[in-house]
């Protein structure tokens, strides 16, 4: 064979492997569900009760569920997680949330805490919408009265139901302005723009988003960089307050279930 054509065709090799790894198994990178036990809603977090969520596509989701408890009651947080763990992990931000008197609705995507389906874009979205309909439904909260809490790649999932429902104000706790930003900062040698299925476009999104807007950052997150937390509150066209805690990385308790996200809830229900 000719060196030349032989040298070309390892090359392509390598490269069909380097691009057709990430392209297979991209969503396996992205979307880290916990275990599919999760303890009982009493032993995790008492007061709480366990619900089930309905999505458009036909599944049904376990999510948990504690109701407002301060002298305004009607003020309910719905928590859009990151991409890893389960709701069992976030019962310290209810507890926290609960204390000042916040009703909470922590969701599990499908695919995590033990729910069924896949995880995708389109999914995620469908089920912070099933959220919101049970609230709103079910439970006859005020649509003005539901604050969305983002974390991490959730930042993205409440800004599109922000987008797409009225809400009383929206929490972005660690954004990004776009999923294929991030990726290039972590994998710079992957053409991760091209490559990527799921876009979650925020600093886009949030340009249509019309109601007061908080943003929490560590100033030292080695997930998502500080610098593109930044970008995203300076495109929302209706901020409330930038909250950045100085030397917090990603999962620092500061950032996963502190004060400043109680301050930050706070500041949009004014």
């Amino acid at each position: 064979m000719n060196p030349l054509l032989r040298a070309a065709l390892v090359t392509g090799a390598v490269a069909a492997v380097v691009v057709g790894l990430p392209w297979g198994l991209q969503r396996r990178l992205i979307y880290l569900p916990g275990g599919d036990t999760v303890p009982p809603v009493g032993a995790a977090l008492p007061g709480a009760v366990e619900i089930v969520l309905d999505t458009e596509d036909g599944l049904a989701l376990r999510a948990w569920l504690v109701p407002p408890t301060g002298p305004d009651r009607g003020r309910t947080v719905l928590f859009t997680p990151g991409n890893a763990g389960s709701r069992a992990d976030r019962a310290p931000l209810a507890r926290r949330l609960a204390a000042d008197g916040f009703g909470v609705l922590l969701l599990d995507y499908r695919g995590f805490g033990g729910n069924p389906g896949r995880p995708s874009e389109e999914g995620l979205a469908a089920d912070a919408r099933a959220a919101y309909r049970h609230l709103v439904d079910n439970h006859g909260v005020d649509p003005r009265r539901v604050l969305l809490l983002g974390e991490s790649l959730g930042t993205a999932v409440a800004t599109r139901l922000a987008g797409e429902r009225r809400v009383g104000g929206l929490v972005l706790r660690s954004p990004f302005t776009a999923l294929a930003d991030v990726a290039a900062r972590h994998y710079p040698f992957l053409p991760a723009r091209a490559l990527l299925r799921d876009r979650y476009e925020l600093q886009t999104r949030i340009r249509d988003v019309r109601v007061p807007t908080a943003v929490v950052l560590g100033g030292a997150d080695e997930i998502v960089p500080p610098e593109q937390s930044r970008a995203v509150a300076a495109a929302a066209p209706r901020l409330v307050e930038v909250l950045e805690i100085a030397g917090a990385r990603h999962n620092d308790p500061e950032l996963t279930s502190g004060d400043a996200l109680v301050a930050a809830l706070r500041a949009c229900a004014r």
